[in-house]
């Protein structure tokens, strides 16, 4: 019989080590507080980008912001210039182009232009 008071003493001694483990998982949600204050201030830029026009992102194309995470760039790409249209995501406090966009070159952007009066009547007959 002592033996299992001593495992069930030993063990209470466990759980109160286990009391100290929470202690880093506190330490967690201080740095997803972090993140939460740089999406804060990632969402000011983004409400300011809105406002102003064009910014320059950090592989220096011109950023226009369509919607929330998504953006129209203009770039140049192995010496040619692109116009992109792409989602974006936030990772570490920074914008990234993420895999859903397409990049289209001048005359495929061009020939988009052209086009706009033709989808805008589509679009009103739906």
């Amino acid at each position: 019989m002592p033996k299992s008071k001593e495992y069930l003493s030993s063990s209470e001694s466990d759980s109160g080590s286990g009391d100290s483990e929470p202690k880093p998982k506190k330490k967690k949600p201080e740095k997803k507080e972090a993140t939460k204050e740089t999406k804060g201030k990632s969402a000011a830029k983004s409400s300011e980008e809105k406002k102003d026009g064009p910014t320059k992102g950090s592989g220096g194309e011109f950023m226009f912001q369509l919607a929330k995470m998504r953006y129209a760039t203009v770039s140049e790409f192995r010496g040619k210039a692109m116009v992109g249209i792409r989602e974006y995501y936030e990772k570490d406090g920074e914008l990234r182009p993420g895999k859903k966009g397409i990049s289209l070159s001048i005359d495929q952007w061009q020939a988009l232009k052209d086009k706009i009066s033709e989808i805008d009547d589509c679009l009103k007959q739906l």
